[in-house]
């Protein structure tokens, strides 16, 4: 039986010699699918005594992180969703106090600590701001994980330097730790770890195993009992199992399901009648079909029947749903609404009327600039929005971006694409290498590295200097260079030519978008594509290349003219001094 990620958890909390207690904490531990997508959240929170309201803070803090972080998309990986929510919670503590009478007494506003942990497939990741602290136990000593973001006036005084709605940025620490049966997490606050030593508390979680809400409430008693004048909270967390498989296998029961025989014009397939084969390749089959009850039009797209024995393929072949359901774009290919009980693995696409850009490109051998950008624009939006996601596509090329009859552009394959919200839970050995198509692949990917939205803007980079000219910017070569030194020595074919009227600044704008070192590319989809509407001033002020650079065929065709010449002079000179 596949095992799933267990815990077992122990906290305690009390207000101690204070009149209020100050500290807030909380554990969700959802179901599946939830569990394996999102994961388990421990937070703890604990407000500075100088301010009357900042129970509030830590209260919300803790509830606003618990309940929002899985509200963040599942595509998304574990630090850009809390990131996002702790932001958020962090401006609106920091508003809630400039809105206040203490807008000019931050020691008074809303302003806590905050420790969390999320706990996804076999990793810890801990967001942390403030003075409350993260240990794991080892062996029989308390290694502590977070650092104090206090500052020492005197021996007797010292003041928090970062915390939650103290300033209108956050500063948060992370960290993920790797994760192995039988760890042991404790969480506490200052009120607790000042007054109880490290031996005690590692001792008194050892001794009770089993009764893990006993073992807080015993340090937290241990810490009043010496004296500490504080609220107390502790939270101990330990991992019981750990998933035995990888988040692919958790998106849902589609990958499970049997494979689907070879359709045929005229057969009835699950709901659907098949008219015919749109397309075929060694990593799938395509389909135009009709829903048998309603007559609407739609692709089915099955499983290769090459690819069919290898599990990796078919946990990518699900993932491509998956991903479609989690974008909303306009100018990205929308899965059909399931609306019925599904008895095969395939994937139902809204039908396209129109052409890919391959075949586009065929049809308009030499396209106007405008009609070019308006392209490039268009796929860049869909771009756009897998990015948002935390997404990347990996195999823009041509074949995999229609557009229709409006002239609307729409990406139509996500079978490559890496989300970054799976991948951070799968196993090395299932992560795959190169997936797209080598012509229109970043450099980077053939040097072993993972990729970043500045590896889709080459390919459409590689796609708008095609369909200006026909070529590729390094022709077939970097496929080939396997190394930085290799990369390196690529040449870029200009696109400036004696029979196309284009610009001198583009071919600047196509030089940067398609550089071999990723971080010498555009940063951003909206700057370049802002730059090939406008003639940015860095590409209008670079000094005039050499014929050579910028049209290598012309350079020697130009010396073998005037070799020519010269030779043909010496000819002459030679008979006529005979």
């Amino acid at each position: 039986m596949v095992s799933e990620l267990k815990i077992s958890i122990g906290q305690y909390s009390d207000r101690g010699r204070k009149e209020i207690n100050q500290d807030f904490h909380g554990a969700v531990i959802p179901r599946e699918p939830t569990l394996s997508a999102k994961g388990i959240a421990i937070a703890l929170a604990d407000g500075i005594s100088s301010s009357d309201v900042s129970q509030v803070a830590a209260e919300s803090a803790v509830k606003g992180f618990l309940t929002d972080y899985y509200c963040t998309s599942d595509a998304w990986s574990v630090k850009t969703s809390a990131h996002r929510v702790l932001d958020a919670t962090n401006s609106w503590l920091h508003a809630q106090t400039r809105r206040s009478h203490y807008r000019y007494d931050g020691d008074k506003g809303y302003v806590c600590t905050f420790s969390g942990m999320v706990i996804k497939s076999a990793t810890a990741h801990l967001f942390h701001v403030g003075d409350g602290r993260i240990y794991r136990l080892n062996g029989n000593a308390l290694e502590q994980l977070t650092n104090d973001h206090r500052v020492a006036v005197s021996s007797q005084q010292s003041y928090l330097s970062r915390a939650l709605g103290i300033n209108p940025q956050l500063e948060l620490d992370y960290r993920a730790v790797r994760l192995e049966k039988g760890d042991i997490f404790l969480l506490a606050t200052d009120g607790i770890y000042e007054y109880v030593d490290d031996a005690f508390m590692a001792e008194t979680i050892r001794s009770n195993p089993e009764t893990l809400d006993f073992a807080a409430e015993t340090l937290a008693g241990e810490a009043l009992r010496r004296g500490s004048p504080d609220n107390l909270t502790v939270q101990i967390l330990r991992i019981d199992d750990l998933p035995g498989r990888d988040a692919n296998e958790a998106l849902g029961e589609l990958a499970d399901l049997p494979l689907p025989p070879v359709l045929e014009a005229r057969m009835v397939f699950d709901g659907y009648r098949i008219l015919r084969q749109v397309h075929g390749s060694s990593r799938s089959h395509i389909y135009l079909a009709t829903d048998a009850a309603s007559d609407d039009l739609f692709i089915l797209k099955i499983p290769s029947i090459d690819l069919r024995d290898q599990p990796d393929y078919l946990k990518r072949f699900a993932m491509e749903e998956w991903v479609a359901r989690r974008i909303n774009s306009a100018h990205v290919l929308k899965p059909r609404e399931q609306n019925r009980r599904r008895s095969y693995l395939y994937v139902a696409m809204e039908y396209i009327e129109g052409q890919t850009l391959a075949q586009w490109m065929i049809d308009n051998p030499k396209p106007d600039l405008q009609t070019v950008r308006g392209i490039v624009e268009q796929i860049a939006r869909g771009l756009q929005a897998f990015h948002r996601m935390e997404m990347l596509h990996q195999d823009l090329r041509p074949e995999n971006i229609m557009i229709d009859r409006t002239g609307t552009v729409k990406i139509i394959d996500f079978g490559s694409t890496r989300v970054a919200g799976v991948i951070e839970t799968a196993s090395p050995s299932s992560r795959s290498g190169i997936l797209g198509t080598h012509q229109y692949t970043a450099p980077e990917y053939f040097l072993g590295e993972s990729g970043s939205p500045r590896s889709d803007l080459f390919s459409l980079g590689v796609i708008t200097y095609q369909m200006l000219t026909g070529r590729l910017p390094y022709g077939a070569a970097v496929a080939r260079t396997r190394t930085q030194a290799a990369q390196k020595k690529l040449h870029y074919a200009s696109v400036l030519h004696e029979d196309r009227d284009i610009p001198a600044w583009i071919d600047s704008v196509l030089r940067k978008a398609v550089q071999p070192d990723p971080l010498r590319r555009y940063a951003e989809l909206s700057e370049y594509i802002y730059d090939l509407h406008h003639p940015n001033k860095m590409h209008l002020s670079q000094p005039d290349r050499p014929l050579l650079e910028r049209n290598p065929v012309r350079f020697w065709k130009s010396v073998s003219a005037v070799l020519a010449v010269i030779v043909a002079g010496l000819l002459v000179w030679i008979g006529l001094h005979r």
